[in-house]
């Protein structure tokens, strides 16, 4: 999911060198940080958070299935 998050990621923004994924997971969730230039950063999100909205929502679709919830946060 950390390389599918990388790869939109990277389609969206100008500079996909500074892209940086962090994961971390608990019982209960699998948590990916997402981390993008400054200048980039409304492409990620996009007008009314509708980009974030779309790539949470393919996330949540390409989940394994192992009984853990999914979360994206874009951090600045």
């Amino acid at each position: 999911m950390r390389a599918l998050i990388e790869f939109i990621a990277g389609k969206l923004v100008d500079h996909p060198e500074q892209i940086a994924v962090t994961q971390q997971e608990d019982e209960e969730n699998i948590i990916l940080e997402l981390r993008v230039a400054q200048e980039d950063l409304g492409k990620v999100i996009g007008k009314q958070g509708r980009t974030a909205r779309a790539m949470r929502a393919v996330l949540a679709a390409a989940n394994t299935g192992e009984g853990k919830r999914t979360r994206l946060e874009i951090v600045e």
